[in-house]
């Protein structure tokens, strides 16, 4: 099969980051060269957990926000080929996607028929990203890495919003909130961090994080760039509406600073609501 028709797996996805990472060109491979050399029983599986989605088949935002239920997806593949066949995998999700006594994560919806099979391991998000010398941090005499659980510990008894900075929500009025959680679930998530993590994987100082830069053949693919800028229109992401040349120029700008900063700046509330409502006049023309 040929390449062109094999990365569709990680590029035909509800989440735009999976097409623009150099991660999954390399994974898929790793895997099979792996697998060749082990017997047929030993073999690893990939299962992938996105909803199937034919963007050449999406032309509106509400075609789109059809197929965004990601959490039921996961749970689903879970029972289906790992669960209810008494196998075990290694899940590679956000955080927010494992999150245990959460309504409607994908580990909360698998647990009710298969209860305390599950730990979760999380990256320590913008924890301890704002202290100006790295050697009064909590985690400075850590070793490098680090599995540190949460269970009757200091890091346990910490809230989300200590981890994880808020998200952006917004109904289909286009009105947007700036939060952790939607307002639904915002009860649940007041209690201490280890009732939803087991554990925190620590791999360095956070002054030493490095973010993945765009590999450049992604970041040519001049038909798959404007693909996805089309894409993200639709579903009323801010910025979808840059120039090219804008688009472009924060790319190159991404690739020059490896270093991942602290907590990101606030998002801006207006552009989000004018972006939505930008997608709903395209969907809905006057």
């Amino acid at each position: 099969m040929p390449l062109t028709e094999v990365l569709k797996v990680w590029r035909n996805t509800t989440q735009s980051m999976c097409g623009q990472s150099g991660f999954f060109e390399q994974f898929f491979p790793l895997v099979r060269a792996i697998n060749q050399k082990l017997p047929t029983t030993k073999r690893l599986r990939v299962l992938a957990g996105d909803p199937p989605i034919d963007w050449g088949q999406v032309k509106t935002p509400e075609e789109a926000m059809k197929l965004a239920d990601r959490d039921a997806s996961i749970a689903s593949v879970m029972e289906k080929e790992v669960l209810s066949k008494y196998r075990k995998a290694l899940m590679l999700f956000g955080t927010f996607h494992l999150m245990q006594e959460i309504d409607n994560s994908a580990v909360s919806t698998y647990e009710k028929d298969y209860p305390n099979l599950t730990f979760v391991i999380s990256d320590l998000g913008v924890y301890d990203t704002n202290r100006p010398v790295a050697s009064i941090s909590p985690l400075a005499k850590w070793p490098n890495p680090s599995i540190a659980l949460t269970k009757g510990t200091w890091l346990g008894a910490l809230s989300l919003s200590d981890i994880f900075p808020p998200g952006v929500w917004f109904d289909r009025d286009c009105n947007v909130q700036i939060a952790l959680f939607p307002p639904k679930l915002q009860k649940q998530v007041q209690k201490p961090l280890e009732h939803f993590i087991d554990a925190f994987l620590y791999l360095c100082p956070q002054e030493f994080r490095l973010k993945e830069p765009m590999p450049a053949d992604i970041a040519l693919d001049a038909d798959y760039m404007t693909e996805l800028r089309r894409r993200e229109s639709l579903i009323g992401l801010p910025g979808a509406s840059k120039s090219q040349k804008e688009f472009s120029d924060e790319i190159v700008q991404a690739s020059q600073n490896p270093i991942l900063e602290g907590a990101p700046p606030p998002p801006d509330i207006r552009a989000i609501a004018q972006s939505c409502l930008d997608a709903k006049k395209r969907e809905n023309p006057r």
